[in-house]
């Protein structure tokens, strides 16, 4: 993160100095609203909560996505679905990201969804967790294009609210679809598709197939659509790589904002062609610091210290003393507990 006054902060306006450096394609466009950045916050089961969200957001991600919300949970008023779709008050815009395999499901859960004002609701395509795949949701609908195309009809049909689906390459290597499920999606109504560039077999290991995110973005570009890659952005350099590669209006950050939310902010930079430093210890103890008292304002005392272990281990990785740090942080049960152990990292 930039530590002079000219380049701390994010450009909300993309309004940094020289031309950006995405493609040429400028900053992104969904359902006719302007994003201010094309680097967004993906949807990361236990880390986007609305703690984190909000951390990124005021960092300049352009837009951040929930962790996927069951439909048949949040249909039948389960009280963890609506945990999971509070947002801060820092946080403007944001999406919510539905599972499930049933289109009836779906259309009652974004009617529900949708009172959250989300800026788009999005169908998880790809998850690949088995527990979600035998349930007929997740990746197990790419090798379903029909029903796929089904469901997201009936979800364009419940709401106003702009219906968007994250999707794979496919199902495994043999059955590379990514161009049919996109259409699919595309024609029942999808007002954006992301394109993780990996198979469901592949989970999350390998390389990223960037040239298939290219390929459907030009595929779809001639239709309006645009289309956001996922994978492999693990630091700002490789972001702004993938978005100046060519095709793409956004790139989903996972991976590489877990301890790291400067990403954003360092990228934006980046694209828009000003410096940036490297966050300092005591930044991001700053960070790490609001980002837990936020997650206890909203999860409480008790959950948000056994919540926050994982994120002060992302926070703390290759900083001095910051091993023996993460060994005391796993047994803090206490707010002032783990602020003292934070404050440590300076």
């Amino acid at each position: 993160m930039p530590a002079d006054s000219s380049s701390s902060n994010p450009d909300p306006k993309g309004e940094g100095e020289g031309k950006p450096q995405g493609g040429g394609l400028g900053l992104p466009v969904l359902a006719g609203l302007t994003l201010p950045s094309p680097f967004f916050l993906a949807p990361v089961a236990g880390y986007s909560d609305a703690a984190f969200r909000s951390i990124c957001f005021e960092l300049g991600a352009g837009l951040c996505y929930t962790e996927m919300v069951s439909a048949e949970a949040l249909i039948r008023n389960n009280g963890k679905t609506e945990i999971l779709m509070e947002r801060s008050e820092a946080e403007t815009r944001y999406a919510i990201q539905l599972f499930g395999a049933k289109p009836e499901s779906l259309a009652k859960a974004v009617e529900k969804a949708a009172a959250h004002k989300p800026l788009a609701i999005d169908l998880n395509c790809g998850c690949p967790v088995p527990k979600i795949v035998k349930s007929g949701a997740g990746s197990a609908l790419l090798r379903d294009p029909k029903l796929l195309g089904t469901i997201v009809k009936a979800m364009t049909g419940a709401s106003s609210v702009p219906v968007t689906v994250k999707i794979r390459t496919g199902w495994d290597e043999t059955s590379i679809n990514y161009l049919e499920t996109a259409m699919a999606a595309v024609e029942a109504g999808a007002s954006a598709v992301t394109l993780h560039g990996r198979t469901r077999a592949q989970g999350y290991a390998g390389k990223a197939d960037w040239e298939a995110i290219r390929a459907l973005a030009a595929a779809l570009s001639p239709l309006g659509i645009p289309v956001y890659g996922s994978g492999d952005a693990f630091d700002a350099q490789s972001a702004l790589g993938h978005l100046a590669s060519g095709g793409v209006q956004g790139v989903m950050i996972a991976r590489g904002a877990m301890g790291n939310p400067y990403i954003f902010a360092q990228a934006l930079a980046l694209w828009q062609n000003r410096p940036y430093q490297e966050p300092s210890p005591r930044e991001i103890a700053q960070t790490a610091s609001r980002h837990l008292r936020r997650a206890a304002a909203f999860m409480g005392e008790d959950t948000a210290c056994r919540e926050f272990r994982k994120h002060f281990c992302a926070y703390s990785k290759g900083l001095p003393g910051g091993s023996e740090l993460r060994n005391r942080a796993v047994r803090c049960s206490s707010l002032a507990e783990f602020q003292a152990i934070i404050a440590a990292l300076a």
